[in-house]
């Protein structure tokens, strides 16, 4: 077993295109894999995955729009968070059977020990939408 005394950080800022979308399914799973995480990394990568599909549709569509995604990683747990320009928060919803979206904050919340929203950091616009996965093995 790892020994981490400070967590482990790792960010990275991609445009706010879905051609993006596995790139950031990768990158993922292989820092996972680097941290001794793979028993996390389905429910890791889908869960990342959910939340960049929403800030691509929710807040990209200029061409110099990004988001940013911040894997935060203790001997407690995995943080995952996903940054993007848009003040809006997002919100859960109820989806008919036949809808083709409207189920990703669900999906996170199945999937995460816990999840949430914060503020950009000082001096920006935008918001933090973050989840976080207990790093022990679930029985």
């Amino acid at each position: 077993m790892i020994s981490l005394s400070r967590p482990s950080l790792f960010q990275v800022v991609v445009p706010a295109h879905p051609s993006c979308a596995a790139r950031v399914r990768r990158t993922v799973a292989v820092h996972l894999t680097f941290w001794h995480l793979t028993h996390l990394l389905d429910d890791a990568v889908l869960a990342t995955d959910e939340l960049f599909a929403n800030a691509v549709s929710h807040a990209g569509g200029g061409p110099g729009d990004s988001v940013a995604i911040v894997l935060q990683h203790t001997e407690q747990e995995l943080r995952v968070t996903v940054s993007d320009n848009s003040p809006l928060l997002p919100r859960p919803r109820t989806s008919g059977s036949a809808a083709e979206s409207g189920r990703g904050l669900a999906i996170v919340a199945a999937l995460a020990d816990d999840w949430g929203t914060a503020p950009p950091e000082p001096g920006t616009l935008g918001k933090k939408v973050w989840f976080s996965l207990l790093v022990g093995e679930k029985t």
